[in-house]
């Protein structure tokens, strides 16, 4: 699909979508947990279908009912001899160590761009924990077969957290000792580690760590007979449409939660400090235009904000530098490419040198054509960029926003956007 973005000044009011880190991880919890859960607010991303479809593949059931998903499980009790992680790089590192704990061979599948996204570190620590591991070169499909067997064991962060998650819900189940030990290694995108730990303190389970570096998982004698779990609003979607407010009009996002240990809240750091107007009402928080001026941000911890920043670096005054470009390498395009084709479609001068993405802000943006490479970081990103670019801008591969913010071009309309689309 092709998407068609007019430039404009958007002003308006609109609710972001669930967060599907959140939610991904609600559905981990369910499945492991003997008995009922209902999630609530969950949404409808295609990466949340995908962890919905792994939980039933794994042997629970789920059910849609008035807005809310409740999921009945008795553990991992596969059904099928295959999941199917889609798209998701974060099903696929989290509930690979989640369906070793079952004795039956599986093979974990995916498709598009995940293929080719690395799981090497997967191949390390499984085996320690006696798991069987077949087919894999670093990358999906692989054939995995266990019982996973807990144990203290160590494990490298510098490449993604989401492997320490997937390991933290496996160990956290299968403990049969009082006491397990993780230890990590340069750990980084602690945040996402902090959403992990919450959701299964929520389902009763007892961790403790100090600085993301040593876990210490405890024993519990009993855990809740019924879990319900609760999905906050996504920071990583409410952050581009607080980024349109600020570089083109007034943008208010509602039912976010200002106490949220989201990494991409740190949104709102930088578009404070570039000066946009940021204001809190209640749980609604709104950003809007002003004069803005550079900025510099490590986002080694929130890469996923990368995209919109860079917009937002095109249009401050001066040169921003944004710290943190070995993380974009295996996203679901490489963004370090992506974006760099972006800015220059845009005609924004950048450059990167070492691990830092600099870029000095124009007047005005280039209407141009934008391939999203199947990222729907960079969908957003473009789109947000059309507004302020001095004729329309075409981006191709537009639906990739289904990943996270199905809903997105729909609220860029409610705010007023000119959005055209065609195949």
């Amino acid at each position: 699909m092709k998407a068609t973005v007019e430039p404009g000044r958007p002003e308006g009011v609109v609710t972001a979508p669930p967060s599907k880190s959140i939610t991904q991880r609600a559905c981990a919890a369910a499945l492991l947990h003997h008995g009922n859960t209902v999630i609530h607010n969950a949404g409808s991303s295609l990466d949340e279908q995908a962890a919905l479809r792994i939980i039933k593949q794994l042997g629970a059931t789920v059910v849609r009912e008035d807005g809310n998903i409740r999921i009945m499980s008795h553990g991992v009790n596969p059904v099928s001899d295959t999941i199917d992680c889609g798209e998701s790089g974060l099903a696929a590192r989290l509930f690979i160590p989640i369906a070793a704990l079952s004795d039956k061979p599986i093979t974990v599948s995916g498709s598009g761009t995940l293929l080719q996204r690395p799981l090497g570190l997967l191949d390390g620590i499984l085996p320690e924990l006696h798991v069987q591991m077949a087919g894999t070169n670093g990358h999906l499909p692989v054939l995995i077969r266990g019982p996973l067997v807990p144990r203290d064991i160590s494990i490298d962060g510098s490449e993604s957290s989401q492997f320490i998650s997937g390991i933290l819900f496996a160990l956290c189940y299968a403990q049969q000792t009082p006491l397990l030990t993780l230890n990590v290694t340069d750990p980084k995108s602690t945040p996402y580690l902090d959403l992990t730990i919450d959701v299964l303190r929520k389902a009763g389970y007892h961790i403790e760590h100090d600085r993301y570096e040593t876990f210490r998982l405890h024993q519990v004698a009993q855990r809740p007979t019924e879990l319900e779990l609760e999905v906050e609003a996504d920071w990583s979607g409410a952050a581009a449409m607080l980024v349109a407010g600020a570089l083109a009009g007034e943008v208010t996002v509602k039912e976010m939660h200002p106490d949220s240990r989201q990494a991409d809240k740190a949104v709102l750091s930088v578009l404070e400090n570039v000066g946009a107007s940021v204001t809190w009402q209640g749980n609604s928080v709104t950003a809007s235009r002003a004069n803005l001026m550079s900025f510099e941000f490590d986002a080694t911890d929130c890469p996923d904000l990368f995209p919109v920043l860079a917009i937002l670096a095109a249009c401050c005054r001066g040169e921003s530098y944004i710290k943190g470009v070995h993380r974009l390498f295996t996203k679901e395009s490489n963004r370090a490419e992506s974006i760099s084709e972006m800015l220059e479609n845009f005609d924004v001068p950048y450059s990167i040198e070492d691990d830092t993405l600099a870029i000095t802000g124009v007047k005005r943006l280039s209407g141009t054509i934008i391939d999203a490479h199947n990222d729907h970081r960079i969908v957003m990103a473009a789109a947000i960029g059309a507004l302020r670019a001095g004729s329309r801008v075409d981006i191709v591969g537009a639906e990739a926003v289904n990943k996270s913010y199905p809903a997105f071009f729909n609220d860029l309309v409610l705010c007023g956007a000119k959005c055209n689309f065609s195949s």
